[in-house]
């Protein structure tokens, strides 16, 4: 729907229960995009969660979770937990459902025994007692199945257990009459209900265990942060004193961290000096040393010293908490190839209905009469003789539980809670579905320069003053116009201004041109600190040619060129063999920077980059981007800095390293927490792999669905005499749920974690 301008979005997140498959996620999707005031919905049947953006003045979110409530689907509201933390009171354990399950299987399949050569058990081989079974079967484990799948049905919104209750209660219902009317001659098999029900109760059980382990990545990553932290009032004093609840901690207050003690909170160390380990939020195996006024994220492992930190980041303001918004934000984003798999689900059980009644029909009207060997033939080495209309009806039963909507369902979302989930351990943090798409089809990286590919810590290494400018004025002068930027080159500049011994002028009305340079006033004159370009363009002229490998910082007032700063940065170590990675994926691979043309290409050559970008200004590194993009290219970008974000935002997908600017992060689809440029590569094969576990999830849930719902409509039993008993049927359904999960969880033993832990 079309919101007028003025009206302002909300977003709101609400806690689903009672989704069983696709259909229902497609159904909630529904439900709540039909209310006026709703603009988007975005629902995950993993993790129980809908995601909406509304406009306050239309609706509330409340009124959505009471519609939702009315309708099969329990509602809240999210009161601020994450995903993962909340309880999931609605399903039993795992455990108990593999206890009902395997008590059904054993005591329904125990009475047969004398048919494969067994004893004969006198009650337990009875009618009677499978009657009794079966009704119990259905009155209890199937109680709560039965009641949901006919209250989709009642509501038009049919599921998977609409599907098995339909199935259960005809095979129930018609060997309930064949018993209580036994003139009929009608076969009785209460077997099939219990043993359905048996089959699917397994296989949830070990769906649910799959699942949880799916979510194991996720679950790790909340317990890094300890419960408690130690408040002092002194940071001298390691031994006073007192302990409180983490989430009571405010920015400002002084936390003591022992040796082997978890960081409650990000802070900065203001006391000690130790080392700590990062790992399972960078992916940085190494210790970080880390002395005062250095940064330490909450939940990492202080290792040798005892500090003591001032809190800066707390609550949902901490890294660890960022983290896991983003993860539980990327595992709702879907990837426009799941949105096809939940509308085919949507209507996936309507289709199946339709299918079953079609087969019933088919086999009770006509198939019985073409093909009557049918009604007497051998199966598993028993004969088989029945009426047109039991077998009918077992075959329209069997085309009802075999079918899967569930398996379409899980195909996407576990995928990618796993892939999301085992990259945000090794410091990895892909924002959803849509960009593991986007990943799979790119064919173009663009890598930023200054710190991306080099370390971004620039060292002044030589000088050439002109127009008998002393040296010390030429740094008094560029350090007092970089003074108010957090440039790497303004920093460098005022490290190596720090030997003059020398103060700072008196500036003011500072200008800046984004990756140009900067400007101020300093003595009544302006004075100019930047790239060529940029002072030329401020008048300055300049009597030599432009100078070669290193990068050139220029200082010039009054029209005059006072001198130039040189300096340089150090290559990452693992710069040239990352790029080899990258192009060995099939990637062309480019290099752009605001740096001068003989500096890029020196970088491009050691780096074995043919296309090189130099000179380039933030708003051209987007617009290099966007002529690729033209061309029919599909573009990462990787950078770290506030001159990137445009570029970032243009592509196709934007890579941010975590070591650059806030800016950065928040524009990149990709991010990457720690300061490993290999960490790009692994980013691209995990989302590669993860995409190719989607692909294989969907290709298995929908070709199991188009083989297996033929031949439990008896395609193959006129020529071949195969028949799937409802009761195999089920097992088959349960089973294709079960491969879907298990095979996104071998993601794991591709990305293997970098150490134990």
């Amino acid at each position: 729907m079309l919101v007028a301008p003025e009206l302002e979005l909300k977003t709101a997140t609400l806690d689903v229960k009672g989704m069983k498959c696709a259909g229902c996620v497609k159904a909630v999707e529904r439900q709540l995009q039909q209310n006026q005031g709703v603009t988007s919905a975005l629902v995950n049947l993993i993790t129980e969660v809908a995601v909406i953006q509304y406009v306050p003045e239309k609706i509330q979110p409340q009124q959505l979770a009471e519609k939702l409530t009315a309708i099969g689907f329990p509602t809240e509201l999210r009161a601020g937990e994450t995903i993962t933390k909340r309880e999931r009171e609605d399903r039993s354990s795992p455990r108990t459902n593999l206890i009902i399950a395997l008590s059904l299987l054993i005591f329904s399949s125990i009475g047969h025994l004398h048919h494969i050569g067994g004893p004969r058990i006198p009650i337990l081989s009875s009618i009677e007692f499978h009657w009794l079974l079966a009704t119990i079967a259905i009155l209890v484990p199937g109680r709560d199945i039965f009641i949901d799948g006919w209250r989709g049905l009642r509501h038009g919104m049919p599921n998977m257990n609409t599907l098995v209750s339909l199935g259960t209660g005809s095979a129930y219902g018609a060997s309930s009459i064949a018993f209580f009317f036994p003139r009929l001659g009608w076969e009785c098999f209460f077997d099939e209900p219990v043993m359905l029900l048996g089959f699917i109760l397994l296989g949830r059980a070990l769906e649910l265990g799959a699942r949880n382990r799916a979510g194991d990545d996720l679950r790790a990553l909340l317990q890094l942060q300890p419960p408690n932290a130690h408040l002092v009032g002194n940071p001298e004093d390691l031994d006073g004193g007192i302990n409180i609840p983490v989430e009571k901690v405010r920015p400002g207050e002084w936390l003591r961290v022992l040796p082997g003690e978890k960081v409650p909170v990000d802070g900065k160390i203001i006391t000690g000096e130790t080392t700590v380990d990062e790992s399972l939020l960078t992916g940085e195996s190494l210790p970080v040393v880390k002395g005062i006024e250095a940064g330490v994220i909450g939940g990492t492992i202080n290792l040798s010293g005892a500090i003591v930190i001032a809190a800066t980041g707390v609550g949902t303001d901490t890294t660890l908490a960022k983290i896991i918004a983003s993860v539980e934000n990327a595992q709702v984003n879907k990837a426009p190839i799941q949105k096809l798999a939940d509308t085919v689900a949507g209507y996936f059980s309507y289709g199946v209905m339709t299918i079953a009644a079609g087969v019933f029909c088919f086999w009770n009207f006509f198939g019985v009469y073409w093909f009557p060997w049918v009604l007497n033939n051998n199966h598993d080495g028993m004969v088989m003789h029945t009426s047109g209309l039991i077998l009918s009806l077992k075959l329209a039963i069997s085309v009802l539980v075999i079918a899967c909507p569930c398996a379409l369902g899980l195909a996407t979302p576990t995928a990618i809670l796993v892939g999301t989930g085992l990259g945000a351990q090794k410091g990895l943090l892909i924002k959803g579905g849509d960009v593991l798409e986007q990943v799979h089809r790119l064919d173009t990286i663009v890598l930023d320069k200054t710190g991306t590919v080099t370390r971004g810590k620039l060292k002044v290494v030589d000088y050439r003053t002109l127009n008998h400018c002393p040296p010390g004025y030429l740094f008094q002068l560029a350090a007092t116009v970089e003074k108010g930027t957090n440039h790497p080159l303004g920093t460098a500049i005022l490290n190596a201004f720090k030997s003059y011994d020398l103060p700072l002028l008196m500036a003011q009305d500072f200008q800046t041109r984004s990756g140009s340079g900067v400007s101020a006033l300093i003595e009544g004159e302006r004075v100019y600190v930047g790239n060529r370009r940029y002072l030329e363009s401020a008048g300055i002229e300049f009597n030599d040619g432009v100078d070669g490998e290193k990068t050139v910082v220029y200082v010039g007032k009054s029209g005059q060129c006072l001198g130039n700063i040189y300096l340089e940065d150090q290559l990452r170590p693992s710069a040239k063999s990352t790029v080899k990675r990258l192009q060995d994926l099939g990637l062309q691979v480019l290099l752009v920077t605001g740096d001068a043309e003989g500096v890029a290409k020196s970088i491009g050559h050691k780096l074995e980059i043919e296309r090189v970008h130099a000179g380039v200004s933030p708003g051209g590194k987007a617009d290099i981007i966007d002529n690729l993009q033209k061309e029919g290219r599909v573009v990462g970008m990787v950078g770290d800095g506030i001159n990137d974000a445009p570029a970032l935002a243009q592509a196709d997908v934007g890579i941010s390293l975590g070591s650059g600017t806030e800016v950065a992060m928040e524009t990149a689809k990709i991010v990457l927490m720690g300061d490993r440029l290999e960490s790009i590569v692994e980013s691209i094969e995990l989302s590669l792999k993860t995409y190719q576990k989607i692909r294989q999830n969907l290709f298995w849930a929908l070709g199991y669905n188009l083989c297996g719902i033929p031949i439990a409509g008896g395609a193959l039993l006129p020529h071949f005499g195969l028949l799937l008993s409802p009761a195999l049927s089920g097992a088959l359904m349960a089973t294709s749920s079960i491969i879907v999960v298990t095979n996104s969880l071998l993601l794991r033993r591709q990305f293997p974690n970098h150490k134990s832990r």
